[in-house]
Protein backbone atom coordinates (compact mmCIF):
# COMPACT_ATOMS: atom_id res chain seq x y z
CA UNK A 1 0.00 0.00 0.00
CA UNK A 2 1.36 3.42 -0.96
CA UNK A 3 2.08 6.06 1.63
CA UNK A 4 -0.73 8.53 1.00
CA UNK A 5 0.94 11.40 2.87
CA UNK A 6 4.19 11.04 0.91
CA UNK A 7 2.29 10.87 -2.36
CA UNK A 8 0.26 13.94 -1.45
CA UNK A 9 3.45 15.83 -0.63
CA UNK A 10 5.03 15.17 -4.04
CA UNK A 11 1.80 15.44 -6.05
CA UNK A 12 -0.73 12.97 -7.48
CA UNK A 13 -2.48 12.93 -10.85
CA UNK A 14 -5.59 10.99 -11.78
CA UNK A 15 -5.17 9.68 -15.33
CA UNK A 16 -7.87 8.40 -17.71
CA UNK A 17 -6.89 6.35 -20.82
CA UNK A 18 -9.22 5.23 -23.56
CA UNK A 19 -8.80 3.29 -26.76
CA UNK A 20 -7.54 -0.13 -27.75
CA UNK A 21 -4.91 -1.96 -25.76
CA UNK A 22 -5.40 -0.32 -22.39
CA UNK A 23 -4.16 -3.51 -20.66
CA UNK A 24 -0.97 -3.48 -22.72
CA UNK A 25 -0.54 0.17 -21.82
CA UNK A 26 -0.65 -0.64 -18.09
CA UNK A 27 1.73 -3.57 -18.51
CA UNK A 28 4.32 -1.35 -20.19
CA UNK A 29 3.90 1.19 -17.36
CA UNK A 30 4.85 -1.56 -14.90
CA UNK A 31 7.88 -2.54 -17.06
CA UNK A 32 9.00 1.10 -17.08
CA UNK A 33 8.68 1.12 -13.26
CA UNK A 34 5.86 3.63 -13.31
CA UNK A 35 3.84 3.00 -10.16
CA UNK A 36 0.07 3.13 -10.70
CA UNK A 37 -2.66 2.46 -8.16
CA UNK A 38 -6.41 2.43 -7.79
CA UNK A 39 -6.83 1.11 -11.33
CA UNK A 40 -10.49 1.10 -12.27
CA UNK A 41 -12.29 0.33 -15.53
CA UNK A 42 -14.94 2.97 -16.15
CA UNK A 43 -16.18 1.64 -19.51
CA UNK A 44 -15.32 -1.01 -22.08
CA UNK A 45 -12.40 0.96 -23.54
CA UNK A 46 -11.67 3.37 -20.71
CA UNK A 47 -9.65 2.95 -17.51
CA UNK A 48 -8.60 5.34 -14.78
CA UNK A 49 -5.74 5.21 -12.29
CA UNK A 50 -3.49 7.38 -10.16
CA UNK A 51 0.16 8.14 -10.80
CA UNK A 52 2.79 10.26 -9.03
CA UNK A 53 3.69 13.65 -10.52
CA UNK A 54 7.34 12.60 -10.86
CA UNK A 55 6.32 9.73 -13.19
CA UNK A 56 4.32 11.93 -15.60
CA UNK A 57 7.29 12.46 -17.97
CA UNK A 58 7.85 8.68 -18.29
CA UNK A 59 4.09 8.17 -18.72
CA UNK A 60 4.05 10.51 -21.75
CA UNK A 61 6.71 8.38 -23.45
CA UNK A 62 4.60 5.26 -22.94
CA UNK A 63 1.53 7.03 -24.38
CA UNK A 64 3.42 7.75 -27.67
CA UNK A 65 3.98 4.02 -28.22
CA UNK A 66 0.31 3.04 -27.90
CA UNK A 67 -2.89 3.73 -29.77
CA UNK A 68 -4.53 5.22 -26.66
CA UNK A 69 -5.58 8.67 -25.68
CA UNK A 70 -4.52 9.94 -22.27
CA UNK A 71 -6.26 12.58 -20.21
CA UNK A 72 -5.27 14.12 -16.89
CA UNK A 73 -8.51 14.43 -14.94
CA UNK A 74 -7.43 15.64 -11.49
CA UNK A 75 -4.33 17.16 -9.97
CA UNK A 76 -3.94 16.57 -6.22
CA UNK A 77 -1.20 17.39 -3.75
CA UNK A 78 1.08 20.06 -2.39
CA UNK A 79 2.71 21.26 -5.65
CA UNK A 80 -0.69 22.01 -7.19
CA UNK A 81 -1.94 23.62 -3.98
CA UNK A 82 1.11 25.91 -3.94
CA UNK A 83 0.54 26.79 -7.59
CA UNK A 84 -3.12 27.65 -6.99
CA UNK A 85 -2.12 29.64 -3.93
CA UNK A 86 0.41 31.60 -5.96
CA UNK A 87 -2.25 32.45 -8.54
CA UNK A 88 -4.47 33.73 -5.71
CA UNK A 89 -1.61 35.23 -3.68
CA UNK A 90 -3.45 38.47 -2.99
CA UNK A 91 -6.31 36.66 -1.27
CA UNK A 92 -3.96 34.35 0.64
CA UNK A 93 -1.75 37.21 1.84
CA UNK A 94 -4.83 39.15 2.94
CA UNK A 95 -6.17 36.14 4.85
CA UNK A 96 -2.84 35.49 6.55
CA UNK A 97 -2.48 39.17 7.43
CA UNK A 98 -6.00 39.19 8.88
CA UNK A 99 -5.31 36.11 11.02
CA UNK A 100 -1.98 37.55 12.13
CA UNK A 101 -3.61 40.83 13.20
CA UNK A 102 -6.38 39.00 15.08
CA UNK A 103 -3.79 36.78 16.76
CA UNK A 104 -1.67 39.80 17.79
CA UNK A 105 -4.71 41.69 19.09
CA UNK A 106 -5.80 38.62 21.09
CA UNK A 107 -2.44 38.56 22.87
CA UNK A 108 -2.20 42.28 23.64
CA UNK A 109 -3.05 44.08 26.85
CA UNK A 110 -6.29 45.98 26.24
CA UNK A 111 -7.29 46.95 29.74
CA UNK A 112 -6.00 47.45 33.29
CA UNK A 113 -8.69 47.56 36.00
CA UNK A 114 -7.78 48.55 39.56
CA UNK A 115 -10.21 47.93 42.43
CA UNK A 116 -10.02 49.02 46.06
CA UNK A 117 -7.52 51.89 45.65
CA UNK A 118 -7.91 55.62 46.22
CA UNK A 119 -7.25 57.90 43.22
CA UNK A 120 -3.80 58.80 44.61
CA UNK A 121 -2.78 55.17 45.11
CA UNK A 122 -4.26 54.21 41.73
CA UNK A 123 -2.06 56.84 40.08
CA UNK A 124 1.04 55.41 41.80
CA UNK A 125 0.09 51.88 40.72
CA UNK A 126 -0.38 52.92 37.08
CA UNK A 127 2.96 54.74 37.19
CA UNK A 128 4.73 51.65 38.52
CA UNK A 129 2.98 49.39 35.98
CA UNK A 130 4.15 51.69 33.18
CA UNK A 131 7.71 51.56 34.54
CA UNK A 132 7.83 47.75 34.39
CA UNK A 133 6.21 47.69 30.93
CA UNK A 134 2.62 46.70 31.79
CA UNK A 135 0.54 49.07 29.69
CA UNK A 136 -2.25 49.01 27.13
CA UNK A 137 -1.18 47.95 23.65
CA UNK A 138 1.81 45.83 24.67
CA UNK A 139 2.05 42.11 23.88
CA UNK A 140 1.58 39.89 26.90
CA UNK A 141 4.68 37.83 26.02
CA UNK A 142 6.94 40.83 26.70
CA UNK A 143 5.68 41.63 30.22
CA UNK A 144 6.29 39.89 33.56
CA UNK A 145 3.92 37.21 34.78
CA UNK A 146 1.26 38.19 37.38
CA UNK A 147 3.34 36.94 40.35
CA UNK A 148 6.31 39.14 39.39
CA UNK A 149 4.01 42.14 38.78
CA UNK A 150 2.45 41.61 42.22
CA UNK A 151 5.89 41.48 43.90
CA UNK A 152 7.08 44.63 42.11
CA UNK A 153 3.99 46.61 43.15
CA UNK A 154 4.16 45.44 46.78
CA UNK A 155 7.89 46.20 47.07
CA UNK A 156 7.83 49.65 45.46
CA UNK A 157 4.54 51.19 46.64
CA UNK A 158 4.41 51.85 50.37
CA UNK A 159 0.72 52.78 50.35
CA UNK A 160 -0.47 49.21 49.70
CA UNK A 161 -0.45 46.21 52.00
CA UNK A 162 -1.42 43.61 49.41
CA UNK A 163 -2.35 43.52 45.73
CA UNK A 164 -3.77 40.63 43.74
CA UNK A 165 -2.97 40.51 40.01
CA UNK A 166 -4.99 38.36 37.61
CA UNK A 167 -4.92 38.24 33.81
CA UNK A 168 -8.35 37.53 32.35
CA UNK A 169 -8.37 37.44 28.57
CA UNK A 170 -6.71 40.69 27.51
CA UNK A 171 -7.33 42.60 30.76
CA UNK A 172 -5.32 42.77 33.97
CA UNK A 173 -7.47 42.92 37.12
CA UNK A 174 -5.80 44.33 40.24
CA UNK A 175 -7.42 44.12 43.68
CA UNK A 176 -5.72 46.42 46.18
CA UNK A 177 -5.66 46.52 49.98
CA UNK A 178 -4.27 49.85 51.21
CA UNK A 179 -2.46 50.62 54.43
CA UNK A 180 -4.09 52.78 57.10
CA UNK A 181 -7.62 52.33 55.88
CA UNK A 182 -9.81 55.15 57.23
CA UNK A 183 -11.62 54.03 60.32
CA UNK A 184 -15.35 54.30 60.33
CA UNK A 185 -16.65 56.78 62.87
CA UNK A 186 -18.44 55.00 65.64
CA UNK A 187 -20.57 56.08 68.52
CA UNK A 188 -18.66 55.35 71.71
CA UNK A 189 -20.47 54.76 74.98
CA UNK A 190 -19.01 56.03 78.29
CA UNK A 191 -15.95 54.07 79.24
CA UNK A 192 -12.76 53.86 81.31
CA UNK A 193 -9.27 53.19 79.99
CA UNK A 194 -7.46 50.41 81.85
CA UNK A 195 -4.02 48.84 81.56
CA UNK A 196 -3.95 45.89 79.16
CA UNK A 197 -0.87 44.50 80.91
CA UNK A 198 1.57 45.23 83.71
CA UNK A 199 3.89 48.11 82.77
CA UNK A 200 5.66 51.32 83.80
CA UNK A 201 4.10 54.43 82.25
CA UNK A 202 6.55 56.01 79.77
CA UNK A 203 4.36 58.26 77.60
CA UNK A 204 0.90 59.60 78.33
CA UNK A 205 -1.46 61.92 76.44
CA UNK A 206 -5.06 62.20 77.71
CA UNK A 207 -7.54 63.70 75.25
CA UNK A 208 -10.70 63.07 77.26
CA UNK A 209 -11.31 61.77 80.76
CA UNK A 210 -9.73 62.01 84.24
CA UNK A 211 -6.09 60.76 84.51
CA UNK A 212 -5.71 58.26 87.38
CA UNK A 213 -1.95 57.68 87.03
CA UNK A 214 1.25 59.59 86.26
CA UNK A 215 4.47 59.10 84.27
CA UNK A 216 6.96 56.49 85.53
CA UNK A 217 4.28 54.93 87.73
CA UNK A 218 4.13 51.15 87.81
CA UNK A 219 0.63 49.88 86.96
CA UNK A 220 -0.93 46.44 87.11
CA UNK A 221 -3.08 44.67 84.52
CA UNK A 222 -6.68 45.94 84.71
CA UNK A 223 -5.83 49.09 86.66
CA UNK A 224 -7.80 52.22 85.63
CA UNK A 225 -5.47 54.65 83.84
CA UNK A 226 -8.04 57.23 82.70
CA UNK A 227 -11.48 57.45 84.25
CA UNK A 228 -14.59 58.18 82.20
CA UNK A 229 -16.14 59.99 85.17
CA UNK A 230 -15.36 63.72 85.23
CA UNK A 231 -16.49 66.60 87.49
CA UNK A 232 -17.23 66.82 91.18
CA UNK A 233 -18.35 63.74 93.07
CA UNK A 234 -21.94 64.94 93.39
CA UNK A 235 -22.08 66.20 89.78
CA UNK A 236 -20.06 63.60 87.86
CA UNK A 237 -20.60 63.12 84.14
CA UNK A 238 -19.89 59.97 82.14
CA UNK A 239 -17.72 60.37 79.04
CA UNK A 240 -15.85 58.08 76.67
CA UNK A 241 -12.28 58.27 77.96
CA UNK A 242 -9.75 58.75 75.18
CA UNK A 243 -5.96 58.70 75.59
CA UNK A 244 -2.67 57.48 74.14
CA UNK A 245 -0.58 55.73 76.79
CA UNK A 246 2.65 53.85 76.23
CA UNK A 247 4.28 51.76 78.90
CA UNK A 248 7.51 49.82 79.33
CA UNK A 249 6.75 46.11 79.35
CA UNK A 250 8.95 43.02 79.49
CA UNK A 251 9.11 39.85 77.41
CA UNK A 252 11.11 36.78 78.28
CA UNK A 253 12.45 34.76 75.35
CA UNK A 254 14.64 31.67 75.01
CA UNK A 255 16.69 31.49 71.79
CA UNK A 256 19.00 28.71 70.61
CA UNK A 257 21.60 29.26 67.86
CA UNK A 258 23.88 26.47 66.50
CA UNK A 259 27.55 27.40 66.14
CA UNK A 260 27.72 25.61 62.77
CA UNK A 261 24.91 25.75 60.24
CA UNK A 262 24.56 24.39 56.69
CA UNK A 263 22.08 25.83 54.22
CA UNK A 264 21.58 26.19 50.48
CA UNK A 265 21.92 29.44 48.52
CA UNK A 266 21.69 30.41 44.84
CA UNK A 267 25.06 31.00 43.16
CA UNK A 268 23.69 33.41 40.57
CA UNK A 269 24.39 30.99 37.69
CA UNK A 270 21.42 29.87 35.61
CA UNK A 271 20.54 28.16 32.36
CA UNK A 272 17.41 29.02 30.37
CA UNK A 273 15.57 26.58 28.13
CA UNK A 274 12.86 27.66 25.68
CA UNK A 275 10.10 25.32 24.50
CA UNK A 276 6.98 25.35 22.38
CA UNK A 277 4.20 23.27 23.93
CA UNK A 278 1.56 21.81 21.64
CA UNK A 279 -0.90 19.90 23.78
CA UNK A 280 1.20 17.40 25.75
CA UNK A 281 4.08 17.64 23.25
CA UNK A 282 7.07 19.71 24.41
CA UNK A 283 9.27 20.90 21.53
CA UNK A 284 12.71 22.32 22.50
CA UNK A 285 13.58 25.58 20.72
CA UNK A 286 16.68 26.89 22.45
CA UNK A 287 18.91 25.90 25.36
CA UNK A 288 19.54 22.22 24.72
CA UNK A 289 21.21 19.75 27.05
CA UNK A 290 21.02 19.26 30.77
CA UNK A 291 22.42 21.94 33.10
CA UNK A 292 25.86 21.07 34.43
CA UNK A 293 24.88 21.86 38.01
CA UNK A 294 25.09 19.52 40.96
CA UNK A 295 21.95 20.96 42.53
CA UNK A 296 19.46 23.35 41.03
CA UNK A 297 15.93 24.66 41.25
CA UNK A 298 13.64 24.96 38.23
CA UNK A 299 11.41 27.99 37.70
CA UNK A 300 8.99 27.71 34.79
CA UNK A 301 7.00 30.39 32.99
CA UNK A 302 4.28 29.19 30.59
CA UNK A 303 2.39 31.62 28.32
CA UNK A 304 -0.54 30.19 26.31
CA UNK A 305 -1.48 31.73 22.98
CA UNK A 306 -4.95 33.20 22.60
CA UNK A 307 -7.17 33.70 19.60
CA UNK A 308 -10.19 35.94 20.20
CA UNK A 309 -11.77 34.55 23.41
CA UNK A 310 -10.17 31.12 23.06
CA UNK A 311 -7.01 29.87 24.72
CA UNK A 312 -5.14 27.73 22.20
CA UNK A 313 -3.41 24.48 23.23
CA UNK A 314 -0.15 26.11 22.13
CA UNK A 315 2.16 27.79 24.60
CA UNK A 316 5.61 29.29 24.92
CA UNK A 317 7.47 27.89 27.91
CA UNK A 318 10.64 29.20 29.55
CA UNK A 319 12.40 27.03 32.14
CA UNK A 320 15.08 28.67 34.28
CA UNK A 321 17.50 26.31 36.00
CA UNK A 322 19.11 28.15 38.95
CA UNK A 323 22.23 26.62 40.45
CA UNK A 324 22.28 26.03 44.21
CA UNK A 325 25.12 25.17 46.52
CA UNK A 326 25.44 24.22 50.15
CA UNK A 327 27.15 26.78 52.36
CA UNK A 328 28.44 26.26 55.88
CA UNK A 329 28.32 29.11 58.37
CA UNK A 330 30.49 29.01 61.48
CA UNK A 331 29.79 31.30 64.43
CA UNK A 332 32.02 32.13 67.34
CA UNK A 333 30.28 32.17 70.71
CA UNK A 334 30.07 35.98 70.64
CA UNK A 335 28.68 36.00 67.08
CA UNK A 336 26.09 33.36 68.06
CA UNK A 337 25.03 35.53 71.03
CA UNK A 338 24.57 38.56 68.75
CA UNK A 339 22.57 36.48 66.26
CA UNK A 340 20.38 35.10 69.07
CA UNK A 341 19.68 38.56 70.49
CA UNK A 342 18.81 39.86 67.00
CA UNK A 343 16.50 36.92 66.26
CA UNK A 344 14.67 37.33 69.56
CA UNK A 345 14.25 41.06 68.95
CA UNK A 346 12.84 40.46 65.45
CA UNK A 347 10.40 37.82 66.76
CA UNK A 348 8.97 40.38 69.21
CA UNK A 349 8.88 43.19 66.62
CA UNK A 350 6.65 41.07 64.39
CA UNK A 351 3.79 41.66 66.84
CA UNK A 352 4.39 45.40 67.33
CA UNK A 353 2.93 48.28 65.34
CA UNK A 354 4.82 51.26 63.90
CA UNK A 355 4.84 53.28 67.13
CA UNK A 356 5.93 50.40 69.35
CA UNK A 357 9.57 49.28 69.68
CA UNK A 358 12.09 47.20 71.59
CA UNK A 359 14.13 49.63 73.73
CA UNK A 360 16.36 47.31 75.76
CA UNK A 361 17.51 43.77 76.46
CA UNK A 362 19.11 41.85 79.31
CA UNK A 363 20.61 38.36 79.20
CA UNK A 364 19.30 36.36 82.17
CA UNK A 365 20.97 33.03 81.44
CA UNK A 366 23.53 31.75 78.93
CA UNK A 367 24.76 28.22 78.14
CA UNK A 368 26.99 26.69 75.45
CA UNK A 369 26.69 22.94 74.90
CA UNK A 370 26.39 20.39 72.08
CA UNK A 371 27.58 23.00 69.58
CA UNK A 372 24.76 25.43 70.43
CA UNK A 373 24.44 28.71 72.28
CA UNK A 374 21.26 29.05 74.35
CA UNK A 375 20.18 32.42 75.75
CA UNK A 376 17.34 33.42 78.04
CA UNK A 377 16.74 37.13 77.39
CA UNK A 378 14.46 39.75 78.96
CA UNK A 379 13.43 42.33 76.34
CA UNK A 380 12.21 45.78 77.37
CA UNK A 381 9.46 47.02 75.04
CA UNK A 382 7.70 50.35 74.67
CA UNK A 383 4.12 49.56 73.61
CA UNK A 384 0.57 50.80 73.74
CA UNK A 385 -1.09 49.43 76.92
CA UNK A 386 -4.52 51.06 76.42
CA UNK A 387 -7.61 48.90 76.82
CA UNK A 388 -11.16 50.20 77.21
CA UNK A 389 -13.92 48.95 79.47
CA UNK A 390 -17.52 50.29 79.66
CA UNK A 391 -18.70 52.17 82.73
CA UNK A 392 -21.23 50.14 84.65
CA UNK A 393 -23.67 51.40 87.25
CA UNK A 394 -21.98 51.78 90.61
CA UNK A 395 -18.51 52.79 89.34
Amino acid sequence: MRNQWTSYLYGIIKVSISGRGTERFLNECVREKIVVWKVKRTSKETMSFFVSLKDVHALRKVVRNHDCSCKFERRIGMPFFVKRTYRNSGFVIGLLAFLLVIFALSNMIWGIKIEGATPETEHLIKKELSRIGVKTGKLQFFVDNPDEIQKSLTDNINQITWVGVELTGTTYHLKVVEKNQPEETEKVSPRHIIAEKEATIAKMFVEQGQPMTTLHEHVKKGQILVSGLIGKEDEQQQVAAKAEIFGETWYKSTITIPLKTSFQVFTGENKVKHHIKVGSLNIPVWGFGKPEYGEYEVEDDVRYLKFLNFTLPIAYSKDIYREKEEVSRDYSVEQAKEAALDRGKKDIEKNLDEKEQVIGEKILHETTENGKVKLTVLYQVLENIVKTTPIVQGD
